[in-house]
């Protein structure tokens, strides 16, 4: 027989304060009272309608309020970024923020109950002594075992038959200006603190890493001697996504309109006179389309894991590092990882006392929904190259949790979902030992300079950053550097005088709210590259072939390049330029390795 009755009430305060202004403003500002009132209403109606047979006592109703809406006035809301914390009202508040860590869903005791040991009491039969889990109280307070009895102050011995058990988890939410420490953006003067959420029964697991909640909850202080923490006990969850404009520029217009004649050209000089302030126009183009069509296709949507990741193989990776860093701003949200951070998902023990492993987010995890700058990775050494190449294949952080390290009864291995793009920039002018040492190769078998060939592979689109000798970026970069240092802050060309950072954010932005159909054109143009090369290359030497990911790849560049055409319909003339990118990004994994090999043997 279970000693307490779990019922779960989800309330609108607006409704209620319509109904009876006396009973909202309770709920709103004495919630013990409200969970109280609504105890004996649910005791009497159960009661008097005989439902349930094994409640004897109001005790053994447990009630819960969750307030789903809260006044939209600034006493009912919590900044995150505002301190001290604790000292606010021990009510009902609606706060906004980023996951970036959560434990594992353990169990805590719903309700207890209790009987007197001496055996002539009264008390030592029945359902007299009840205990219930109450915001901000802690396991121990709930159980354990100096309980006396109020009436004839004898040991109290729990009967440990009718516990009932809970789920429990512990999510750490932030500002969202939080992130802007990982991004490239000039940090503000500005002190963030994670709060701890618990999320109780019904809400474990409906919280994910890197995402916006809007959560209401009862502020609650857990007292842990000798400390005493303030957390939040979350009533509802709901997802949050950041109101922003997303209008084009009247100059990105017209030139639409000017550019209706031909379905390429639009995006073709959007590409040419991106990035201005860092890079001249003209230069890298087929990098910075890369660049523009990755950004327009982040989205954290599960149904369409088309993700558009870019690895850029150059001999200047401080021109390339350059562009990335000015293009990343320009995502719904920019992590720049650090090669001193962790990229994936690191563990600690929870100090709130679960007893279980805490799980902070990486920056692959973080930047969900937006684009995870790793910069250059000639430097990784090969453990972190194959962690990277997992993650770009499965799409998955995978944990392990060894029991006996953070006391579970069972080692467990947990996994989340990666939602952001990769951009990677590596040094293909100088190949590694390992390719100094094949001398009988086959295609594909071997690295693309200092990156693993398997890992180049993850990436969707790789692009070479080798302009023709004709076009070489070093004298433009040098006059480029020195326009800027005579005239500091003016717009150097044309193109940044019409077009300014914030209309590519903003055009950006447009894009990638666009949702785009296929055409019939375009799925079979995309259907017959892929059938005539996988029919092609079958019967060559080559040991690779134009795989469901390259179709996949061929499928988010089409929708990307629509996108950023300012179409709702991908077109043929999208899915050309997406065969175009595919085919040079595929011939350049598998063929970029006799470029090094000729080369050596020419040393």
């Amino acid at each position: 027989m279970e000693a307490v009755y779990r019922f779960s009430f989800e309330v609108n305060p607006s409704d209620v304060l319509e109904l009876d202004a006396t009973l909202g403003d309770c709920i709103l500002h004495d919630p013990v009272k409200a969970v109280a009132l609504f105890q004996s209403v649910c005791y009497l109606s159960i009661k008097t309608l005989s439902l349930i047979d094994h409640i004897e006592t109001e005790s053994q109703v447990n009630v819960v309020l969750k307030p789903t809406h809260l006044p939209p006035f600034p006493n009912y809301c919590l900044d995150l970024s505002e301190f001290p914390h604790g000292y606010g009202p021990m009510r009902p508040l609606a706060l906004e923020g980023l996951v970036i860590a959560m434990t594992r869903v353990t169990k805590y005791t719903q309700g207890a109950r209790f009987l007197c040991s001496e055996e002539k009491c009264p008390c030592s039969r029945g359902f007299h002594h009840i205990r219930v889990h109450a915001p901000g109280a802690t396991e121990s307070a709930t159980v354990r075992s100096d309980f006396t009895c109020f009436i004839c102050s004898s040991p109290l011995k729990e009967d440990v038959k009718s516990r009932v058990l809970g789920d429990k988890q512990l999510v750490e939410l932030i500002h969202v200006k939080a992130v802007d420490v990982l991004g490239v953006h000039d940090a503000a003067s500005l002190r963030y603190q994670s709060v701890t959420l618990f999320l109780r029964d019904e809400l474990c697991n409906s919280m994910r890493f890197g995402h916006l909640y809007r959560v209401v909850g009862i502020p609650a202080h857990v007292h842990q001697w000798p400390n005493v923490t303030w957390s939040v006990e979350a009533c509802s969850v709901q997802p949050w996504t950041q109101k922003s404009s997303c209008l084009v520029s009247n100059d990105f217009q017209n030139l639409h309109i000017a550019m209706a004649c031909s379905p390429w050209r639009f995006a073709a000089i959007v590409a040419n006179s991106f990035a201005s302030p860092v890079i001249p126009p003209g230069v890298y183009n087929t990098l910075k389309l890369g660049l523009l069509l990755s950004l327009v296709q982040t989205e954290d949507n599960p149904d369409s894991p088309n993700h558009l990741d870019v690895l850029a193989l150059t001999s200047d990776a401080l021109i390339i590092d350059r562009l990335m860093r000015y293009s990343l701003p320009l995502a719904s949200r920019g992590i720049h990882h650090a090669l001193t951070g962790e990229l994936l998902a690191s563990l600690s023990r929870d100090e709130h006392g679960a007893g279980t492993a805490n799980i902070h987010a990486g920056s692959a995890l973080l930047a969900s929904g937006g684009v995870c700058l790793l910069g250059d990775i000639t430097g990784y050494k090969k453990d972190k190259m194959d962690m990277l190449q997992s993650a770009l294949e499965s799409r998955t952080v995978s944990v392990f949790i060894p029991a006996k390290k953070y006391g579970d009864d069972m080692d467990q291995q947990l996994s989340f979902p990666i939602h952001c793009n990769f951009w990677a920039l590596a040094d293909a002018a100088s190949p590694s030992k390992r390719t100094a040492r094949c001398d009988n190769v086959v295609l594909g078998s071997v690295e693309m300079g200092s990156v693993p060939l398997q890992l180049a592979e993850s990436f969707g689109l790789v692009v070479q950053c080798r302009e023709t000798s004709s076009n070489h970026p070093l004298m433009s970069m040098t006059a480029h550097t020195l326009r800027q240092a005579m005239s500091p802050g003016e717009p150097l060309y044309p193109a940044s005088m019409q077009f300014t950072t914030q209309d590519y954010k903003e055009l950006v932005a447009h894009a990638r709210e666009l949702k785009v159909d296929m055409s019939p054109e375009a799925e079979r143009m995309i259907h017959s590259y892929y059938m005539a090369s996988r029919r092609v290359r079958s019967g060559s030497t080559q040991r690779f072939t134009v795989s469901v990911t390259s179709v996949k790849l061929l499928i988010a560049l089409a929708q990307a390049h629509a996108k950023l055409s300012l179409r709702t319909q991908v077109m043929e003339e999208d899915a050309v330029i997406a065969v175009l990118l595919c085919e040079n990004s595929v011939t350049l994994k598998h063929a970029l390795h006799y470029y090094f090999k000729i080369k050596l043997l020419l040393q």
